[in-house]
């Protein structure tokens, strides 16, 4: 990947492994904008993103989200965390494929404009063609993704297991129907990290390094 061009990193992430957290901060060092789920859906609803409204979008200029985003005034965070609560995004198996469409046509708006890292969304597949893209899967052992539920959210260790469980199935349900492959296949990435024995800041500068070097 080549950072004097236009880059776009994208993560998947297990919940409790802190890959959305690594993707802030990395965001942050490199700086550039730092989108997530949250963020994404939020834009979808409040503006009425529709795929015929990009279209004509589209239609109108060649790239429709940079002047979206200037129209907005939209800055997003280059640091975690933002305002946007987790708990106000639409859980996966509720997307349709309107909606999964309209998010794909975002991602490639967004990726088109501007350099940028992306959590989740299925990045690694909506921008699979980009030509100057790094795809990253963050992950954990249970035990670690248990521990760091049980501490962020203040609730015990048998509901951070339950939530774990459903969060994985619906994602890995979303990402199979949208894309046809195993969220879990690493071929679809470039780098894997289990993070259990290591520091957020420690996986940023492995990444960096992987990038630099």
């Amino acid at each position: 990947m080549n950072l004097n061009e236009k880059f776009v990193i994208t993560i998947n992430r297990e919940l409790g492994s802190g890959g959305r957290t690594i993707g802030a901060k990395l965001a942050e060092r490199l700086g550039v904008p730092f989108y997530d789920k949250a963020l994404i859906q939020e834009l979808t609803k409040k503006y009425e993103l529709t795929t015929e409204e990009i279209e004509r979008l589209k239609g109108q200029q060649h790239n429709w989200w940079a002047d979206f985003k200037r129209s907005l005034k939209l800055m997003p965070s280059y640091a975690a965390p933002r305002s946007i609560p987790v708990s106000t995004s639409l859980p996966d198996f509720l997307i349709t494929d309107d909606i999964f469409a309209s998010e794909t046509e975002i991602l490639k708006g967004i990726a088109a404009d501007e350099s940028c890292i992306i959590a989740g969304r299925s990045g690694f597949y909506v921008l699979r063609d980009h030509p100057n893209h790094l795809s990253i899967l963050i992950q954990a052992s249970m035990e670690h993704r248990v521990n760091r539920l049980v501490t962020k959210r203040g609730i015990s260790e048998e509901e951070a297991r339950k939530i774990i469980q459903e969060v994985d199935r619906g994602r890995e349900n979303y990402v199979k129907k949208y894309t046809g492959r195993s969220r879990y296949d690493t071929r679809n990435y470039d780098l894997v990290f289990t993070v259990d024995q290591h520091q957020e800041e420690d996986i940023v500068d492995l990444i960096l390094a992987y990038i630099k070097h």
